[in-house]
């Protein structure tokens, strides 16, 4: 098997790289940046975040496992004390593959320059630095609210517990293909008026943000921010692509939500 090591970058995270990549050679396990089947991220969500992006163009090739080093392990669910089982299960045993849903962002420009298609493992939000977002909110290509506010949040299943959750979004177990758009602080009045409570899509239903106005936007996907200008449209959808988690044992989605979020440290 082919794998590939990412760190955090601390100490902690590079030393525990060192350890795996030269006990996993000896076992005759092969080091391929390039085209691993299996990527080990160690440090936190964000590490793993990375590392998805870096080989977003092989996710049906490609699984993700997390050591968990940072201060949130949602998706790393190693600990460093596990190095060696991990280390063993890694070296001699087939793992299996879950598969979780992505978000699919499609931006269209008002002229002639081509449309960008991004994937997110977390979320995508829109947001603009010219005073409030103002967007036609259509789905399934029906009319159904003009939105103004700081902005909108779209996240996956997986995603939910990240930044939608900090906007009062509901968790959503990643068995189900869905995205979910929270609302940035609405503004409601006579003019504009918003449904006030997240909405959770299905897979074969397309969301689409318009514009109001003339403005630059904000669009960050999970860790990456870009401005763009000039948008005729951003369209979300569940991808068709999905990311592939490699498990040697079971870590079910409620207890991980559980571990992060409700368990007592004492």
């Amino acid at each position: 098997m082919k794998f590939a090591l990412t760190s955090k970058g601390d100490s902690v995270s590079d030393e525990i790289l060192a350890k795996m990549k030269n006990y996993l050679t000896e076992f005759n396990l092969v080091i391929d940046e390039e085209e691993p089947d299996l990527v080990i991220s160690i440090g936190g969500d964000g590490t793993l975040l990375e590392a998805f992006h870096t080989y977003i163009h092989r996710l049906d090739k490609t699984a993700f496992i997390g050591v968990h080093t940072g201060h949130l392990g949602f998706y790393a669910d190693w600990m460093p004390k596990e190095l060696e089982k991990l280390i063993i299960e890694v070296a001699r045993t087939p793992f299996q593959v879950v598969e979780y849903p992505l978000l699919e962002i499609t931006i269209r420009p008002k002229g002639d320059e081509p449309e960008d298609r991004f994937l997110a493992l977390n979320e995508c939000s829109v947001k603009t630095a010219e005073g409030s977002v103002v967007l036609d909110v259509e789905i399934k290509g029906e009319h159904f609210e003009t939105f103004r506010g700081d902005g909108l949040c779209i996240s996956t299943p997986s995603g939910s517990t990240a930044y939608n959750k900090a906007l009062g979004g509901a968790i959503i177990h990643p068995s189900l293909e869905a995205i979910q758009i929270a609302e940035m602080a609405s503004i409601n009045n006579r003019v504009f008026r918003t449904i006030g409570s997240p909405l959770i899509l299905p897979k074969h239903h397309t969301c689409m943000l318009k514009p109001k106005h003339e403005k630059s936007f904000l669009i960050t996907l999970d860790h990456i921010t870009r401005r763009y200008a000039d948008v005729k449209s951003i369209q979300c959808r569940v991808a068709k692509e999905k990311v592939r988690f490699a498990r040697f044992r079971p870590f079910p989605f409620w207890k991980r939500v559980h571990d992060s979020f409700v368990a007592d440290d004492e």
